[in-house]
């Protein structure tokens, strides 16, 4: 369970890709000697992230990775920003969009699995970790998920937050509501 207060103080959700909301696998082969790269996302987390940006938080990926598919979940997703830097410009990248926003770090949960992410995980309001997550990573965290990366700690931890806020029935009222609007504009045609 997760302190009401602490949930309410939450401003922006980031999530690290490679291993929160992957498996922490890649793909690569070669297409008609084109190099190609695969990542498996999870589709319960994708709700559980459009549920945190419809309950107005801002959702950021920040990877140590550039990936054309993690560009593409991102765009998706209408993720607010995408951060793919150096491991060691994670933190910098990310201050700098709360800057933007004008938030601190206070005001961020952040979900991570490994190492690169431990200057973070010291620095936010929220550390949340993988089930998976490294050793370090885990002791860092204020919350750990039952789940591990790319396989529901994402959607995990978009019903944690929001039921600690108070949001999350409003929220699943509202989703079903738009999509029987949806099917009944579509069997109207």
């Amino acid at each position: 369970m997760l302190d009401k207060s602490l949930a309410r103080r939450v401003k922006l959700v980031a999530f690290d890709v490679d291993g929160v909301l992957t498996d922490g696998g890649v793909f690569i082969g070669l297409v008609a000697h084109h190099l190609l790269e695969f990542k498996q996302f999870f589709v319960p987390d994708g709700l559980g992230i459009t549920l945190l940006r419809a309950a107005g938080l801002p959702v950021l990926f920040v990877s140590a990775r550039e990936s054309e598919s993690t560009e593409a979940r991102a765009e998706e997703l209408k993720i607010d920003e995408l951060l793919q830097v150096a491991p060691d410009q994670k933190l910098p990248a990310l201050v700098g969009a709360l800057e933007k926003r004008g938030l601190s770090l206070a005001e961020c949960a952040y979900a991570a699995d490994d190492l690169a992410d431990l200057p973070i995980m010291q620095a936010v309001g929220l550390p949340i970790a993988v089930a998976n997550a490294a050793p370090e990573i885990v002791k860092a965290a204020r919350f750990v998920t039952t789940a591990s990366g790319g396989r529901g700690a994402a959607r995990e931890i978009a019903e944690l937050l929001l039921k600690a806020r108070g949001e999350w029935n409003g929220l699943i009222k509202k989703y079903f509501e738009a999509h029987e609007l949806a099917r009944g504009s579509e069997r109207s045609r």
